[in-house]
């Protein structure tokens, strides 16, 4: 698995991309949606990762700087065809990874609150993840759950 800095350029981001949105949407109210378009994560304060097998997009996710020392995790996909394989957890790990060469202190995200974010929120957790109160710009919301690791 190759993980490399994306310029979100390429037919395959875009269909994940859209993928992510659609379900965003499905599973929470439009005003708890947070997920980035693509002119949203080409803002300069973020960096967007893909990992590949070959030719084959295996995921993706991104590193919002929020401060010099908090960072923010978004976009965090993987295709449903493609889930249970390593990637999500890949990425997660270079986020961190990332965060930490930067002298972030923090890094925190924000997830749903409904079944489907249970694996999510289980992957988080395993890197050290802790539950939280909002952070940045984002307010109380019973469809929304914080979280943040102390780096």
């Amino acid at each position: 698995m190759k993980i490399e800095i994306d310029d979100l350029s390429r037919a395959e981001i875009h269909a994940l991309l859209n993928e992510h949105l659609q379900s965003m949407y499905e599973l929470s109210p439009p005003e708890s949606v947070h997920a980035l378009d693509l002119g949203k994560l080409r803002k300069p304060e973020i960096t967007f990762w893909t990992a590949w097998e070959g030719s084959q997009l295996l995921g993706c996710g991104a590193l919002k700087e929020l401060d010099s020392k908090h960072g923010e995790v978004k976009s965090m996909r993987t295709p449903k065809a493609l889930r249970r394989k390593g990637a999500g957890r890949a990425i997660l790990a270079h986020v961190i990874e990332i965060a930490r060469a930067r002298g972030y202190e923090r890094l925190s995200l924000e997830t749903g609150t409904v079944e489907a974010f249970q694996p999510a929120q289980r992957l988080y957790e395993s890197f050290g993840f802790a539950y939280c109160g909002p952070f940045g710009d984002y307010a109380e919301d019973p469809n929304s759950v914080f979280m943040t690791l102390h780096l």
